[in-house]
């Protein structure tokens, strides 16, 4: 999709649809300044429209070269943020796809957010609602709207900075695209040597580095976790190093994104029930997905910080030779770990690249993981916990990523790391055990990845928000992205040397 800025008159603005977002305060107003450039017309939407957030009206104008116009409801004027605007260019997009609009148009709304903040928000929720996933639909996909082809802005000031902000959407909405469309594919399609293969793929376009290693480098570095759950397969597992180093860096020690790739997730042994947990395992990578979005948006914004991603990838089966209930594994960091239940695999992989990670002497190391069912039941799919451990400035890490979360729209929030939960996973014959009970399940998960880290950490699990079977305002069923939004975000802003000192 191309994204332009215009500051040509509205009534001259020849475009198939032109969207109009109006907060509920506002709509009296707004509509006696538009009359004259689009007609009377608007008569209608005096009776019919009220601004409500979710709300839209199709008009017909007269006097404007706009084949329709579409006034967007944004909600109550004292409640205007980022996620209003995403949500109600959200329903533009709908009607956008209603109207097979080729070509389409905003004008910048009345809010208190500046140009730049507001055009990226609108750009974000259009082209995330327009997202559709066609790769496997044989018929649909020759006969369907193919979305708008281009999104102008009409911005009466501010151009500079609604030109930055609307490319900075594109941009980061393109990331999230790519990272749903890798959730999406069939696990045949991204086995861990699939998926690494489209990682350096995505290297070579963007402009960073990727390094593959294969099995036997893996058992080089004594990677036990990663192993373990391979054992099961027919398939090799990878682990794939990525790399964005720009000159003009603001930091010598990196900062380090980890992500589960799980590529499918049966359970191993501890075979999930099919209806309901295993139909959707598919979706076990969206961590690994989310640092290969981020990667993308970071190279495209040129952004000044040195970053290394870390992608631990296989899939877990129950083959002939799975690891069982019983196993001690021997882990990358040296310490060993009783296995209780072979589907909580996905931290045993993290917990070696966890354990590398210090080879870098990070400054930070992000992990973002699909990791329990619990982080489900306690938050649900509006929202993923987020813990860290307590080291340099752990009040400062929740906060700004909470604050990235809540200026993304991928929102999270922190939930405690208390001692006493490190006693659930207590081993009789091992350091450790590898799940903790029924109790707590995301903070003991996240209390089990403690033990493989000695630098200021944040863990991010997304198992809620990562797939859905409903689909909700710009975010589809199926794989969403969700992360890479919240990642760019915080990393910008971490990026910012007034931020650094």
């Amino acid at each position: 999709m191309k994204v332009s800025v215009t500051t040509i008159p509205l009534a001259e603005l020849e475009v198939d649809l032109l969207l109009i977002p109006v907060a509920a305060e506002q709509r009296a107003r707004l509509l006696a300044d538009l009359k004259a450039p689009l007609g009377a017309t608007l008569d209608r939407a005096e009776v019919d429209f009220t601004g409500e957030a979710g709300e839209s009206l199709v008009l017909y104008p007269e006097a404007a070269r706009a084949r329709r116009v579409a006034l967007l409801g944004m909600g109550p004027a004292a409640a205007l943020d980022a996620e209003a605007l995403r949500r109600a260019a959200a329903e533009g997009a709908a009607v956008a796809a209603r109207c097979k609009a080729d070509t389409v148009a905003f004008r910048m709304p009345e809010t208190p957010l500046d140009a730049e903040v507001a055009s990226q928000a609108l750009v974000e929720g259009f082209m995330l609602a327009s997202y559709r996933f066609l790769r496997y639909k044989t018929e649909e996909a020759q006969t369907a709207y193919g979305g708008a082809q281009r999104l102008v802005f009409l911005a009466e000031q501010g151009d500079r900075a609604s030109r930055a902000g609307a490319e900075t959407g594109r941009i980061i909405a393109e990331a999230v695209m790519t990272a749903r469309d890798l959730v999406n594919l069939s696990p045949h399609e991204k086995t861990p040597t699939l998926l690494a293969r489209a990682i350096e793929k995505a290297a070579k376009k963007h402009g960073y580095e990727a390094d593959v290693w294969d099995k036997a480098l893996i058992e080089e570095e004594k990677m036990g976790g990663l192993l373990a759950v391979n054992r099961g397969s027919t398939e090799p597992p990878t682990f794939t190093v990525m790399t964005w180093k720009p000159e003009n860096a603001v930091n010598e020690r990196p900062v380090i994104l980890v992500g589960k790739g799980v590529v499918f997730d049966t359970g191993g042994l501890s075979l999930k029930p099919t209806k309901g947990s295993m139909d959707s395992m598919k979706c076990d990578m969206a961590g690994a997905a989310a640092v290969i979005g981020t990667f993308e948006a970071l190279a495209k914004l040129e952004l000044p910080l040195y970053v290394i991603g870390l992608i631990p990838a296989t899939d877990n089966r129950p083959g002939e030779n799975a690891y069982v209930p019983g196993d001690v594994l021997h882990m990358h960091s040296g310490k060993t770990v009783e296995v209780l239940n072979t589907d909580a695999e996905g931290r045993l992989i993290l917990a070696d690249a966890l354990s590398f990670a210090r080879t870098y002497m990070p400054e930070l190391v992000i992990d973002i993981a699909t990791l329990t069912g619990a982080a489900v039941v306690a938050m649900g799919t509006e929202a993923a916990p987020v813990l860290t451990n307590d080291l340099d400035g752990a009040a400062e890490r929740l906060a700004a990523i909470e604050a990235a979360g809540r200026r993304s729209g991928d929102r999270v929030h922190r939930l405690p790391m208390y001692r006493e939960y490190g006693d659930l996973l207590k081993s009789d014959v091992a350091d450790i055990k590898n799940i903790g009970g029924r109790e707590a399940g995301t903070i003991t998960a996240a209390k089990f990845l403690e033990h493989f880290v000695s630098y200021p950490w944040l863990h991010v699990d997304i198992a809620g928000p990562a797939f859905l079977d409903t689909p909700k305002p710009y975010r589809p069923r199926g794989g969403t992205g969700f992360g890479v939004r919240l990642l760019v975000d915080f990393l910008r802003d971490y990026a910012n040397p007034k931020k650094r000192r």
